[in-house]
């Protein structure tokens, strides 16, 4: 069965930086979209930014200039490059792709675990 692990989260103070990184192992014939959501305190999940297989990427506008998704097809690899953090980045980062695996033809969504990103004013 597919993995999706993600890790890199942290403490960091307002006005650093923290890259996230989240890897998908196993079957895998070709992941599509890779995705970034977060969930602050309190707050319902929402979309960070989101990578497809060619490359397009798209973020929410609360993120937008600070963040950066990227994605390494050799390793089955996405990124988050997170700067100029500010304390409402506070939140548990979870990773999502959309994966073909050997065992069948459709494409189905993994989500990783999730890894507690804290900035600190």
């Amino acid at each position: 069965q597919v993995q999706v692990v993600e890790s890199g989260g942290g403490l960091v103070q307002a006005g650093g930086s923290l890259r996230l990184s989240c890897a998908a192992s196993g079957r895998i014939v070709s992941i599509n979209d890779m995705r970034w959501f977060r969930q602050g305190p309190g707050s319902q999940r929402e979309l960070v930014a989101v990578i497809t297989s060619g490359g397009s990427t798209n973020y929410a506008d609360s993120v937008k200039g600070r963040f950066t998704i990227s994605r390494d097809n050799a390793k089955n690899t996405v990124y988050l490059q997170m700067n100029s953090l500010k304390p409402e980045d506070t939140a548990v980062y979870y990773c999502n792709a959309d994966i073909v695996t050997m065992t069948g033809p459709y494409t189905r969504r993994y989500w990783g675990q999730g890894t507690q990103v804290t900035v600190s004013s």
